[in-house]
């Protein structure tokens, strides 16, 4: 793979706990998110908390309450194993292995890895776009102005081209514009245009 960005939301610092003196304030916010993120397909977890860095008792409380669900010891805080099992979703949808024979399947097939392991934005200090998932898309990337549609699609074929052995930058710049994606695939002959009805479909 060549978006490897995804590689750093799996990795924890320390030992983030209560009050903890190793304590960091963007892996605290990690945490959290990680942890709103579980509350969203998991809605009676009671894992959701606010991503402020701030590692306090409700943060405790979250993490808890994570542990217990997956019968785990509740001590309340996160060393890599704990982490870990946060960030599973992020690791099977970048590193499960395909298996499809033909380039639109193994499409589909990587599409849907990530699709079943809830690839959501959050919303982070009044910025949308924001979050593990769009960071991973989006080379470490995120906020208001990082929509990350094409930074998906480009993961998706990344994982394809890489799966055979290629590298989609042949085919395309690393890009999170649709538009240069377009051009491009004009340009190289990859994509036709046709204009009925006197619009233009790509």
């Amino acid at each position: 793979m060549k978006k490897e960005a995804y590689k750093k939301e799996l990795l924890l610092r320390s030992v983030q706990r209560r009050n903890g003196s190793d304590n960091y304030y963007k892996e605290v916010m990690k945490i959290q998110s990680w942890l709103t993120l579980f509350s969203i397909w998991n809605p009676n977890s009671g894992t959701a908390t606010a991503i402020d860095g701030d590692f306090g008792p409700a943060t405790e409380k979250a993490v808890k309450n994570f542990q217990q669900v997956h019968q785990m010891e509740e001590n309340g805080y996160v060393d890599q194993h704990t982490f870990n099992v946060l960030t599973l979703n992020l690791k099977e949808a970048f590193e499960k292995p395909l298996f499809e024979d033909t380039v639109r399947g193994l499409l589909i097939e990587a599409a849907n890895n990530h699709l079943m392991n809830y690839p959501f934005e959050l919303e982070i200090r009044k910025e949308s776009n924001s979050g593990p998932w769009v960071r991973s898309y989006m080379d470490g990337n995120e906020g208001n102005l990082w929509y990350w549609c094409m930074g998906f699609v480009q993961t998706i074929i990344d994982q394809v081209w890489s799966h055979l052995g290629k590298d989609f930058r042949t085919m395309m710049p690393l890009t999170y514009s649709c538009d240069t994606v377009g051009n491009t695939g004009l340009q190289k002959g990859f994509f036709i245009a046709i204009k009925p009805s006197g619009r233009i479909r790509i």
